[in-house]
């Protein structure tokens, strides 16, 4: 508590000096925020979104409304985000999708439409397969591929969806054709995982707190996680470096970005006040709760993340034929 509160007095300190952002001529923030979200309520974008509003409508004195701005795979809330006024009052919750979209030919919009102000979320997937699968490893299914002797089928989400691109990353990282496990398309991991489980499909990539409940069932198994570092869940599981060399990875990612233009003060309040609530203990605790990885980048740091997302994401798309 006295944590929080030693936070807002700080908070109030510095919008005392002064921030002229808003184009009303108060200090900014005077009235409420709007955090635009490209997905719809009840989804794992959503929620991150609203643990983080929550926490900036606490900090800065103004309400935060979440409001979800759905279609398109996320094109319509992104570019509802980029076409907003930069005044400081309409904000968004950025996802890895922009990375995605403009390579699969659904927008021109790029992570170069926004005023990026802090990387907050990350997911890692992990591939799965059933716990009677043959496949012991990572190695043993990049076996059945190089035979040939039947196409293996892989889930995981929609065509062209994160899990599907992380996918044909990693095959094409470790120098199989991606084409050679047919994608079964699923509204999502939930059902892709059930129909795993039984016997729907071969392979899926998942974020690992999704899928946790079948593996404590023991009904799927993780073979690695597709990360740099081992993950909470299962701290025995192999990276997919670990397991077969390859070191492309790849991350369900989410941050907090403006429209280009917003004013230098603002921009600096809300990278101090992002900061800080990215560090304290309850925002940790609210993110990893849900399963998701709760990753900090300052504003430079997300900038350079998203340039090299949107560079990986379009090499993998194009190799499994998702580029027009």
């Amino acid at each position: 508590m006295t944590r929080r509160l030693g936070g807002v007095i700080a908070l109030g300190a510095l919008a005392s000096v002064g921030c002229g952002g808003g184009g009303d001529g108060g200090a900014w923030p005077n009235r409420p925020i709007t955090m635009l979200v490209a997905f719809g309520a009840g989804g794992g974008t959503d929620a991150n979104a609203r643990i983080v509003a929550g926490l900036l409508e606490q900090d800065l004195g103004q309400p935060v409304n979440v409001v979800n701005r759905t279609g398109g795979g996320g094109v319509v809330g992104h570019t509802a985000i980029a076409n907003a006024e930069p005044d400081g009052y309409t904000l968004g919750y950025v996802v890895a999708e922009v990375a995605m979209m403009h390579w699969a030919g659904l927008t021109d919009l790029t992570y170069e439409a926004f005023t990026p102000l802090a990387m907050l979320t990350g997911t890692p997937g992990a591939i799965f397969v059933r716990s009677d699968a043959p496949w012991e490893s990572i190695e043993d299914v990049l076996d059945e591929i190089d035979r040939g002797a039947e196409i293996l089928q892989a889930s995981g989400s929609g065509q062209g969806g994160i899990w599907h691109v992380t996918l044909a990353g990693v095959l094409e990282s470790l120098a199989r054709d991606p084409g050679a496990v047919t994608w079964v398309p699923h509204q999502g991991a939930a059902p892709a995982l059930a129909d795993l489980a039984a016997g729907g499909v071969d392979l899926v990539v998942s974020a690992p707190a999704e899928a946790r409940g079948l593996v404590d069932a023991g009904r799927i198994r993780p073979l690695a996680v597709i990360d740099n570092e081992r993950h909470r869940l299962w701290p025995d599981l192999p990276t997919l470096a670990e397991a077969t060399g390859s070191d492309w990875n790849a991350l369900a990612w989410g941050g907090v970005a403006g429209p280009a233009g917003l004013p230098a003060d603002v921009i600096a309040m809300l990278q101090a006040t992002l900061a800080r609530m990215a560090r304290s203990e309850e925002f940790i605790e609210l993110i990893e709760r849900r399963g998701t990885g709760a990753i900090y980048r300052d504003a430079d740091g997300f900038r350079e993340y998203m340039a090299g997302s949107d560079a990986s994401f379009g090499r993998a798309m194009s190799a499994v034929g998702l580029v027009p």
